[in-house]
């Protein structure tokens, strides 16, 4: 069975010249982008290579240095590369077997075509779509209940010219840390779509973007690899193997040593997003789609030859 979906240009740009995802001229990229180098704390965490870099990441909370520090080695393997992409490649003709990460790309985007998706791969716990290894013949049958919520390591899989919504992490002090491919983040003072942009950065391997709950807890991230064609935007699904990846923590404040005094009770749980259509608030419970244990054990049973 074929488990394709159309091509689908995204539309018009919004606002003149503004492109998707970030409804930006290119002007305005070069701005944020300045903006975004020269951020204090630093927005990235990488080798300091000038003495005001070196400055700007001193800023930065030691909690965050810490995750950072123990993810710096964190890479995906070659064959888990390549394996990835197998699993992402839409199909060729009618009828053609795809893999995993694409059949759940397809569900994902039947479900709800407000914003290209991306897969959320749970590094402890289960998946929403586990199942689906089991009945597409990739994994022998087994019981699959609903994925958990709140992991509290996760790895994401950014189809290219795919992209997330703006959304919060709540009170939560986490990393993104770039695993393959290449992320473009957007950093914004507050959950609103009207929010002001504080930045622009592009990750690639080895580098690592950060959140808590005093900076930086409102982001968009998207892939800028090439998708195959077409216009990114709402209704879009890319038509290639090209992706990035992400090892995202998120530890709650009480994980940090970091005291939460308002009252508040934001946890990786729930985390709220700006509605594409509306431009409203509303929250999500953070669930995956997969988990990292069958997903691991379906790209080692790959051919990739």
């Amino acid at each position: 069975m074929s488990l394709t979906a159309a091509q689908t240009p995204a539309g018009q740009p919004e606002y003149g010249d503004a492109q998707y995802p970030f409804h930006i001229t290119k002007e305005e990229e070069r701005q944020l982008r300045l903006r975004g180098a020269e951020a204090a704390p630093s927005l990235v965490i990488g080798q300091a290579t000038s003495f005001d870099e070196y400055a700007r990441q001193l800023m930065i909370p030691p909690a965050v240095m810490d995750l950072a520090r123990k993810a710096e080695d964190l890479r995906l393997s070659a064959w888990e590369i390549e394996a990835m992409r197998k699993h992402l490649a839409p199909a060729t003709a009618p009828g053609e077997k795809v893999g995993l990460l694409r059949q759940i790309l397809v569900e994902k985007y039947n479900h709800d075509k407000t914003h290209p998706p991306y897969i959320r791969v749970a590094c402890t716990g289960r998946g929403d779509y586990d199942h689906l290894a089991a009945e597409h013949g990739h994994l022998h049958p087994h019981d699959h209940p609903k994925g958990d919520i709140g992991s509290p390591v996760v790895l994401e899989i950014w189809p290219a010219q795919h992209y997330s919504l703006i959304h919060s992490h709540g009170h939560t002090t986490g990393i993104v840390f770039c695993l393959a491919g290449q992320l473009d983040v957007m950093v914004y003072e507050h959950l609103d779509w009207d929010a002001r942009k504080l930045g622009l950065l592009t990750l690639t391997p080895g580098q690592c973007a950060w959140l808590s709950r005093d900076n930086y807890a409102v982001h968009r991230v998207y892939c800028p690899m090439d998708g195959g064609g077409g216009t990114t935007g709402p209704g879009y699904m890319n038509a290639s193997a090209d992706f990035g990846a992400s090892f995202h923590v998120y530890l709650n404040p009480e994980q940090t040593g970091v005291e939460d005094e308002d009252g508040d009770s934001y946890s990786r749980d729930s985390f709220n997003y700006i509605d594409e259509e509306s431009k409203e608030q509303r929250p999500f419970a953070t669930e995956s789609d997969l988990s990292w244990a069958i997903l691991r054990r379906v790209l080692a049973n790959t051919p990739l030859t």
